[in-house]
């Protein structure tokens, strides 16, 4: 089982480096990974495991986090009713995801973005496109898949591809003006 302690900080100098294409079908080693990757997702956002084990909650995660630079990332986004029951959830466990397209209008999350390698603070608004379309092969599912992601979820995909070509969300903050928005961007709460 994954832990914290599995994944880099941003001090790392791997975080900062590409990472390379993954041969399909997947060896075991990369198909064990991937799978600990989403099973971190999983544990990391239930309540007692995540306490239990001291894990930060995660909505993405990318193999280069834990060290290994792969193109893989686990995606798990989930929505909730009022009394906690999960009511939709996007799962993936994404091998050489590409974005294929995106829309001109950007968006960007009001409260700023996190990382499960940042351990600091960094606060401004980090503007992304509203509205992506992914490829890539999903091991959980065992195909290609096109995912077209909109808001919150298409900010999740780009932070995490972002990781692959050794980028950090907070290197698109503007450092002079870190809370001005871009004309006509999409705010999300």
């Amino acid at each position: 089982m994954l832990t914290m302690k599995d994944i880099l900080d941003d001090s790392h100098e791997l975080l900062r480096q590409k990472s390379q294409e993954v041969p399909l079908p997947l060896s075991k080693e990369d198909h064990d990974l991937i799978l600990s990757m989403y099973e971190y997702l999983e544990n990391s956002q239930d309540d007692e495991i995540a306490e239990k084990y001291g894990l930060r909650p995660g909505v993405g995660i990318a193999a280069v986090q834990l060290g290994v630079l792969k193109r893989m990332c686990a995606i798990l986004i989930q929505d909730y009713d009022e009394d906690g029951n999960v009511i939709k959830k996007e799962a993936y466990a994404l091998v050489n995801p590409k974005i294929v397209s995106y829309t001109p209008k950007m968006a960007y999350l009001k409260a700023g973005e996190g990382c499960l390698s940042v351990l600091n603070e960094h606060e401004g608004y980090v503007h992304r496109h509203a509205k992506v379309t992914i490829k890539g092969y999903d091991e959980l599912t065992k195909q290609e898949v096109t995912i077209v992601a909109r808001g919150y979820n298409a900010i999740v995909y780009q932070h995490e591809l972002d990781h692959f070509d050794g980028k950090l969300f907070y290197d698109y903050i503007n450092k002079d003006h870190p809370f001005m928005a871009q004309p006509n961007a999409m705010e999300i709460e």
